[in-house]
């Protein structure tokens, strides 16, 4: 194991025992005691929110505009900025209550529409069902997307109430996106992935950001990505840190209550490390 994991692992763990053990007790420790909504809980979670949301288009370039979903922190001071990558089923509710969360938590949360535009009558999500996003998505240039994503942050980090430091969190097919995009973004800060598979290693040296994985243990197809991308990181002396949670199914964070309590269990250890990661490296 790499030094920097174990260093890490250690400073999670005492975060981690912190909030635990001292949570109930200190409303200065800087944690959030809440978890993201499940699928079937985000639009209540949304309507209920005391954080200023709205939606917002941005041009990625050429004219090209993507509607996004940003979310505030109440804080005094200024935010760092995270950009969350929607699955493979476009953005929903679902992710709209994953960035209301990580506002929770401290961070302006910007969630692109990756597939704005591309729908009927020149719509986004809003304009397809399911199978819909996913035959939309499964055609897009990813090139396109890096475009996208990189403008979201230069959009998030010209706001007023927003720092320079910039993340990136992504699920499903976003999980993926955004290990690929710690590929081809120097100026990255972190990246997180959920349940996404890993690039190809040749493409590993550019990495510069440090990446945090978490992995159900009953998702093979995607799993078996993770081996040779760990030998490979560790090799070159990056950080990447994958977690598995035994008995938790691919989209354990959306379906919270699958898998009989292992999803569950599995988001309630794999937010508060996301949260702690960020901190660590996009500051608090």
């Amino acid at each position: 194991m790499h030094p920097w994991t174990r260093l890490r692992r250690a400073r999670v763990f005492f975060s981690l025992f912190a909030l635990t053990v001292f949570g109930a007790f200190s409303p200065n420790l800087g944690f959030s005691q809440e978890i993201p909504p499940d699928e079937e809980g985000a639009l209540t979670r949304l309507n209920a929110s005391p954080r200023h949301g709205e939606w917002v288009d941005y041009d990625a370039g050429g004219g090209d505009m993507v509607r996004a979903w940003v979310v505030y922190p109440e804080r005094a001071d200024k935010a760092p900025v995270v950009i969350v990558i929607h699955e493979i089923y476009a953005l929903s509710d679902w992710i709209r209550g994953v960035a209301d969360q990580l506002a929770a938590d401290g961070f302006i949360a910007i969630a692109p529409d990756l597939i704005s535009g591309k729908g009927p009558g020149g719509g986004g999500s809003e304009s397809v069902d399911r199978d819909g996003a996913v035959a939309l998505i499964r055609e897009l240039d990813p090139q396109e997307v890096t475009r996208r994503l990189k403008a979201a942050a230069a959009y998030a980090t010209a706001l007023p109430a927003a720092r320079s430091e910039v993340g990136i969190v992504g699920y499903c097919w976003g999980g993926s996106t955004s290990f690929r995009m710690a590929t081809e973004w120097p100026e990255l800060k972190a990246a997180v992935v959920y349940y996404g598979g890993s690039p190809t290693a040749e493409s590993l040296a550019a990495i510069r950001a440090p990446v945090l994985g978490h992995y159900g243990g009953d998702d093979a197809r995607v799993n078996a990505t993770i081996p040779d991308a760990q030998a490979e990181m560790e090799r070159l002396g990056k950080f990447y840190e994958p977690n598995i949670y035994d008995g938790a199914g691919h989209g354990f964070l959306r379906q919270q209550t699958g898998r009989e309590g292992a999803n569950m269990a599995a988001t309630r250890t794999a937010w508060p490390r996301t949260i702690q990661f960020f901190r660590e490296h996009l500051g608090r």
